[in-house]
């Protein structure tokens, strides 16, 4: 009975290798199925949290996804932390400047010169023609107070205002443009476009980028709202940029465009000013700063803003003449 026992005991102890064996053997071929199993779970996660970080209305699309991925890195240190940097630029009346008071509005009216204030450099003070004259007279604290401590030699030249937007021709074109592309209400297109130039005045910044970047964003919804958190017609991380809001009378005015424009611009500016360039300064506004690529983010933003150039810059060639005289309007 024992010896039948111990010749079992052998008999298993001799199997267990090569049971091992073989498991190992399973083990090795069933590998790349479970890395193919995987490879398609991690790809199916992230096509559902990007289709999810969409939001409404927004072409930035699912590149929200960056804004969640490297939050610490694209977003709260080079957005949020980051604005300290350009502190040593500081001009000698900073102080007077930070002390915003009720009057410190955005004071470029229609056709009218107007009266130095303090804290409003002189890009601020011109005279400037607007589709829409009435959205000057709205009674909105400048942000200029944070714009103007960004040095123009810091931006690129791409990024600063070359005076296409300056026509009424042209604005009127934009208009049309976005008018049919997006089927906006007519006057609510014209406030948005002369809210943009307006505040690109005030911001030292092109409004034709800026016009892109909404465009872009938001397709000029002002009430498009990511997953993400994104908010307005710029779309701006309003989590992140809650103390910008601070002298708008909080992040509950967040989604007004004379609010969110200028808070996006000023973003905006900055981020080309730190990034070196406005394609670097594009993909750090999309959240990608520390991402191998933007997904073609600033590409579109580029894209959209050379349509609106050679748009005006066709216009301003396709003139009226009469008996070999142009006819200007």
């Amino acid at each position: 009975m024992s010896k039948c026992l111990l010749n079992n005991l052998s008999e298993m102890q001799d199997a267990q290798p090569a049971m091992l064996a073989a498991k190992q053997l399973l083990a090795h071929a069933m590998a790349p199925v479970y890395r193919v199993i995987n490879g398609l779970l991690v790809v199916t996660v992230f096509m559902v949290v990007g289709l999810w970080l969409s939001g409404n209305g927004t072409n930035a699309g699912a590149f929200d996804l960056a804004r969640i991925l490297v939050p610490d890195e694209a977003r709260h240190i080079v957005w949020s932390n980051g604005f300290s940097m350009l502190d040593q630029y500081k001009s000698a009346n900073e102080g007077s400047s930070l002390s915003a008071s009720n009057s410190d509005i955005a004071s470029v009216i229609y056709h009218k010169s107007t009266s130095a204030s303090a804290g409003l450099a002189s890009a601020k003070k011109q005279t400037v023609a607007l589709l829409m004259p009435s959205v000057a007279q709205v009674q909105v604290k400048s942000i200029s107070h944070l714009a103007d401590r960004i040095p123009t030699s810091k931006i690129d030249p791409q990024a600063l205002d070359s005076n296409l937007m300056g026509s009424i021709q042209n604005q009127r074109a934009v208009a049309d443009f976005y008018e049919k592309k997006y089927s906006l209400d007519r006057a609510k297109i014209e406030e948005y476009v002369s809210s943009t130039i307006l505040i690109a005045k005030e911001v030292n910044i092109d409004p034709v980028l800026l016009l892109a970047v909404i465009s872009v964003e938001s397709n000029f919804n002002p009430n498009t709202k990511s997953h993400a958190g994104a908010e307005g017609l710029m779309q701006v991380m309003t989590s992140v940029h809650r103390e910008k809001y601070a002298i708008y009378g909080g992040t509950q005015e967040a989604i007004k465009p004379e609010v969110n424009i200028r808070v996006g611009a000023y973003i905006l500016k900055y981020l080309i000013a730190t990034a070196g360039s406005l394609r670097n300064g594009l993909k750090f506004y999309v959240g990608a700063a520390n991402a191998e690529d933007d997904g073609g983010y600033a590409d579109k933003v580029m894209a959209e803003r050379n349509r609106l150039i050679g748009l005006c810059q066709t216009r301003s060639t396709n003139r009226l003449t009469l008996n070999g005289k142009d006819l200007r309007s």
